[in-house]
């Protein structure tokens, strides 16, 4: 019984064979992931200069507007008068709402679906 044991515990030259291969394998796929990578990289244009990089406008810095936006109305229908269909509406825009207050959420809320907040209660 003894000597079963040591047979299938002795290491395997053709295991050490099959793992050598693997791992040459592998350092060859990499190589040729480098190799291919630095051909991708010689066919990209170069980077710009700095000279053809953008800058700031003549007049400076431009300002940041800060305002609420709600949608436009949609039209509606006069009474006996069809609806419209989607296809008759126009791109519908925003317009600058008349309330300034900036909305805030719900004290205790995350503001976020699921987002593990307690919630409006």
């Amino acid at each position: 019984m003894d000597t079963a044991m040591t047979q299938l515990a002795a290491p395997s030259g053709l295991i050490s064979l099959v793992l050598f291969v693997v791992a040459v394998g592998v350092l060859a796929l990499l190589a040729g992931g480098f190799w291919i990578n630095g051909r991708i990289k010689d066919r990209e244009p170069l980077r710009p200069s700095a000279e053809e990089q953008p800058h700031l406008p003549p007049e400076g810095r431009t300002r940041e507007i800060q305002e609420n936006r709600e949608p436009d109305e949609i039209p509606r229908t006069p009474k006996g008068g069809r609806a419209l269909t989607p296809y008759e509406l126009t791109n519908m825009g925003t317009k600058t709402s008349e309330n300034k207050d900036r909305p805030r959420w719900s004290k205790g809320s995350s503001g976020s679906f699921g987002g593990g907040g307690l919630g409006a209660h």
